[in-house]
């Protein structure tokens, strides 16, 4: 039995992960190859590139790096039609996954996708490359599978692995004392996750140390933790931070964001599957998200939605403070942020819709996505009656 997997980010790493242990689980001698991060070769993956090679945000920053994406698909399809797989699983990254499953679709091979692309939040015409590219389409977000429904494909509604993982309630103290941190135990904490890529921290980094900067002149008592993706990232902060924010209490650490997040009264973030983990974690946060201009310019006459951060999403209401592009500023997110220390009342409204919203989440999602898988491997009668 031979699987091959692509993702693009670390969040596509940590489902791919859970996919692959649950696969192993069903087919024991099972290989599995493709791209994929630490947490996949962990389980057994052979990466044929380095997975970061993938990892670009925007539409403007994508086409700087196409000639390099288009020459690393050209030789994994041309390593899968060498050693055929029986199924071949995209996470996320859709406009590199996308291409690739149509052409081996076409081939043959059994395509599903992993994590809906949110074309009910723009570009939907994409529906149609999707029609054409896959044979079972797995969503996390309860939201999405009538979308695909409405448009033939068929779907599996699997949940969140991440809802799976995070108990209900978690420990800040406990949080707090895995990290070493050294301040007092009962020092009010921000986490401050300016984002995984290269390009978010540099379009994200300042600002949130500003905000910080404005935070501590208010409060005093304020302490503050960023968890750096990389090393690479890591160097990264700790020079912004020379420059911008030399006088602040400011742990820097090497990953753990979970663990920061967890530790933490308030959350400062960039859009992403961050927020969806401290929805899950039941921290109070505020979002922001900047890209290139002529990406916003492009994204704000093709998004069909009125939120981006995710909790806001599942909702389908404004549950946390989001800020885009020009709105994303030091004025706009300190006062966020001190809404939240200042406003016990606001915070366990919070928690409670949170704790509706991670219920609602829990599937157990990765054993859901193998079956779905073996499904499409055996191609059983009944195909893939949403659940």
């Amino acid at each position: 039995m031979h699987i091959a997997l692509v993702a693009g980010e670390l969040s596509g790493d940590l489902l791919g992960s859970g996919l692959i242990a649950a696969l192993k689980a069903r087919y024991p001698q099972a290989r599995f190859s493709g791209i994929g991060g630490p947490g996949m070769v962990a389980q057994g993956l052979r990466s044929l590139v380095p997975m970061e090679r993938l990892a670009v945000m925007g539409l403007v920053e994508v086409l700087r790096h196409l000639p390099e994406l288009f020459r690393i698909r050209r030789q994994l399809y041309r390593h899968l039609l060498a050693d055929p797989p029986q199924a071949f699983v995209g996470i996320d990254a859709p406009d590199f996954n996308l291409g690739l499953e149509r052409r081996l679709r076409a081939r043959g091979i059994p395509t599903a996708h992993y994590v809906s692309p949110s074309v009910w939040a723009w570009r939907p015409w994409r529906v149609r490359k999707i029609v054409r590219a896959v044979d079972l389409m797995l969503t996390l977000l309860p939201f999405e599978a009538a979308f695909y429904r409405n448009h033939g494909v068929a779907v599996r509604h699997v949940g969140h692995p991440l809802a799976d993982m995070i108990p209900l309630r978690s420990d800040a103290m406990a949080a707090r004392k895995s990290l070493g941190l050294e301040w007092p135990a009962d020092a009010p904490l921000v986490a401050l996750l300016p984002g995984i890529r290269t390009g978010e921290v540099g379009r994200m980094g300042a600002l949130f140390l500003e905000t910080a900067n404005l935070l501590y002149a208010r409060r005093p008592d304020l302490r503050f933790l960023i968890p750096a993706a990389t090393p690479r990232l890591n160097e990264a902060l700790a020079a912004l931070r020379s420059t911008r924010a030399p006088a602040l209490p400011l742990t820097l650490i090497q990953g753990q964001s979970r663990e920061a997040m967890a530790a933490a009264d308030v959350v400062l973030l960039a859009s992403g599957t961050a927020t969806l983990e401290a929805m899950l974690l039941k921290r109070p946060m505020v979002v922001a998200y900047r890209v290139a201009p002529m990406t916003a310019w492009i994204a704000r006459r093709l998004v069909t939605v009125s939120h981006f951060a995710l909790p806001n999403l599942l909702a389908g209401r404004e549950l946390v403070p989001e800020f885009f592009q020009e709105a994303a500023t030091v004025a706009h997110l300190g006062p966020a942020v001190l809404r939240w220390l200042d406003e016990a009342p606001a915070r366990a409204r919070l928690v409670a819709a949170f704790d509706a919203l991670h219920a609602g989440l829990r599937r157990d999602a990765s054993r859901q996505a193998a079956e779905a898988i073996a499904e499409l491997v055996n191609r059983k009668p009944g195909f893939f009656p949403e659940r």
